[in-house]
């Protein structure tokens, strides 16, 4: 079977992790991707835990299905070899710091110029213009500049960080997303275009409804917990050997959740009966609904609750998740073949398509494993000796 990418050739210029997981995104879906690293070290999550057999699993999960080759950008050769490469390449995609492409004469405007149609994206902080494009960037610096940071955690505590590295993801999702609208646009018209991904506006673009409660209602969303700013009871709660999560964003919802604590009188509660009214007392609803919960441990109350037709869950812990049937199921969690690692468990992707299904058919590369079987092809054409 056909993946939908199985023409489009992707020159991979880049490290650590939004990046590589951009690529790894269009390497799932059948591109060609060609990762260039550093001659020697390569990507700096080569030497990221956990390791198995010394092999990073962190490396392993962003780079399956490229290839590796090792070139010197400093090293005119290896420009040259890069510049044979982008003629028949389809992407270009990195993520130095705005200006570094330019100094090694590999920027858009170099490249465009070696093939039209090129689709070149650069991932950065704070993108390729604007007062902080030129400050160094990782997922916690976006965070924080994001907002996202300022609306984390609890009043009483510090700003937190999320407990994944969101910047650096949701730049990888855009910038996926934005090679394949400008694929797509090539397809209409012929020619490539640039892409210019910064994580700190990938973080603000997350904030949906808290952006809008400053613009239109001029109010500063705050550090809240669990809790829901609009919307009541929308939080986690405790039962009586640990937490649930209970989530109710509409009276509808309120009215089911009441008939399932038995106390359908609830909701004619003044302070209830709405869902502001519910949002403005909910630290009264909270103790009711705790007191409720009690009575209950947490397989028994989410069980109850979900056949109620109440949204709620558990809070699962990693290894929880890792061995659920549902993530066995959807084939989250896939087993591959590393030639050195062995057998290792990785992230699977979460695109399930109906006629081109994911299809991962490769490991992550040993460092430089393709760089004879690339080189080769172009020596021969520039006479280059490297």
């Amino acid at each position: 079977m056909k993946q939908p990418l199985e023409k489009i050739k992707v020159l991979d210029f880049t490290r650590v992790l939004a990046g590589p997981y951009c690529t790894m995104l269009l390497a799932d879906m059948g591109a060609e991707v060609i990762k260039i690293e550093k001659p020697g070290t390569g990507d700096d999550t080569r030497g990221f835990g956990p390791f198995l057999n010394n092999e990073s699993g962190y490396f392993t999960f962003l780079n399956r299905g490229k290839k590796s080759i090792e070139l010197d950008l400093k090293n005119p050769e290896a420009i040259a070899i890069i510049k044979e490469l982008v003629k028949e390449a389809d992407v270009v995609i990195e993520n130095f710091r705005p200006g570094v492409m330019k100094k090694l004469g590999l920027d858009y405007e170099s490249l465009q110029l070696i093939n039209e149609r090129i689709v070149y994206a650069s991932i950065s902080g704070f993108g390729q213009y604007g007062p902080y494009s030129q400050r160094p960037a990782y997922d916690l610096v976006a965070q924080a500049m994001g907002g996202l940071a300022s609306i984390t955690g609890h009043a009483e505590h510090p700003p937190t960080r999320a407990g994944s590295s969101l910047g650096d993801m949701s730049a990888a999702l855009y910038a996926a997303y934005g090679v394949m609208v400008a694929l797509f646009h090539r397809e209409q018209t012929g020619e490539g275009q640039y892409i210019d991904i910064a994580m700190v506006d990938s973080i603000f673009s997350l904030l949906e409804s808290n952006v809008m409660r400053y613009t239109v209602d001029k109010i500063v969303p705050e550090r809240i917990g669990s809790r829901h700013p609009i919307s009541s009871p929308f939080d986690i709660y405790k039962a009586n050997d640990g937490y649930i999560v209970i989530a109710v964003a509409n009276d509808s919802l309120f009215n089911k959740l009441c008939r399932i604590m038995g106390d359908p009188g609830l909701k004619e509660d003044v302070r209830f009966s709405t869902d502001r009214a519910r949002t403005e007392h909910e630290n009264e609803l909270k103790a009711i609904i705790e007191n409720w919960l009690q009575a209950y441990t947490v397989e028994e109350a989410v069980e109850k609750i979900n056949e109620g037709g109440v949204p709620s869950s558990p809070i699962l812990t990693i290894d929880e998740i890792c061995e659920d049937e549902h993530t066995r199921v959807r084939e989250m969690l896939i087993e591959m073949e590393h030639p050195v690692a062995g057998k290792m468990k990785i992230l699977g992707n979460p695109v399930k398509l109906s006629k081109t299904p994911v299809v991962i058919k490769n490991p992550s590369p040993l460092l430089g494993e393709h760089t004879r079987e690339i080189i080769e092809k172009y020596k021969n054409r520039t006479k280059i000796n490297i």
